[in-house]
């Protein structure tokens, strides 16, 4: 009997189950986190030619104040154009776009608070160097524990030391001691709501991190669509609050001595 040749059995390979819009290029209906994206995209970019534009009707001495909240709105809006298209075509959180946006975003935030106290006179760069040091002790850790380098709980520690100790600084550390000296009412206003968005504002940022990834993805489903759903919807409208409101702020103050 002749020999016949068999055919190797080929395992059957498990379809991958993507989310639903994953590959398109556009918008799905449903997609509500995706229109957080685009949201924020539209206002980052309203918002940053409304400083741009004010600059020019704001007293000289507040002109490089106003100047940082539109390169703050712009550096968003910028990779915001980026974070949405990810987003939408992947449906997987574009967490390296959030975190180059963060990285310039945030100590710009921070210097805001320095720029106002030189009104008061000569402040040591010190002060702006331990602000900047903290800002960014608090985006380097969680941006090592979204991609998985460190643990979340490691990095979540470490983050929300580094905003603690910009809340001590801004409430009890040198930054405060000078805000009394401070003889300019709209200054002094400006501090003190600035401080109030860096204590209650930014507290959106890691109560959605604990909620996506200690609370839900440190239980019943870690890694999981709702995992990036839940976070990018808070950065979303975080960013949306914080990044205007805080430009607003200094745009009111200023306003207020024309």
């Amino acid at each position: 009997m002749a020999n016949v040749a068999v055919a190797p059995v080929v395992p059957a390979v498990p379809e991958v189950q993507h989310p639903i819009g994953y590959g398109s290029k556009v918008l799905g209906p449903h997609d509500l986190v995706g229109a957080t994206f685009y949201i924020a995209c539209n206002v980052m970019l309203a918002s940053t030619v409304f400083f741009f534009v004010e600059r020019s009707h704001v007293p000289k001495h507040w002109g490089t104040s106003v100047s940082v909240a539109g390169l703050v709105t712009f550096v968003a809006w910028y990779n915001y154009t980026y974070m949405k298209d990810v987003w939408v075509t992947t449906q997987s959180s574009p967490t390296v776009y959030r975190y180059t946006d963060w990285l310039i975003t945030v100590p710009l935030q921070i210097l805001e608070f320095y720029f106002i106290l030189t009104a008061v006179g000569p402040v040591s760069g010190s002060l702006g160097i331990r602000l900047l040091a903290y800002s960014l002790l608090m985006l380097v850790s969680g941006w090592l524990a979204e991609v998985d380098i460190l643990s979340k709980a490691v990095g979540f520690v470490f983050g929300m030391l580094g905003w603690f100790l910009i809340i001590y600084e801004v409430f009890s550390g040198e930054a405060a001691g000078l805000s009394e000296k401070i003889g300019s009412a709209a200054s002094k206003k400006a501090f003190n709501t600035l401080r109030l968005i860096v204590t209650v504002g930014w507290s959106i940022y890691p109560l959605g991190y604990a909620m996506a990834y200690i609370i839900h993805g440190g239980g019943w489903a870690p890694n999981s669509y709702f995992e990036a759903e839940c976070v990018n919807v808070v950065y979303n409208l975080a960013d949306l609050v914080n990044k205007t409101a805080f430009g607003l702020c200094i745009w009111a103050a200023a306003k207020s001595e024309v």
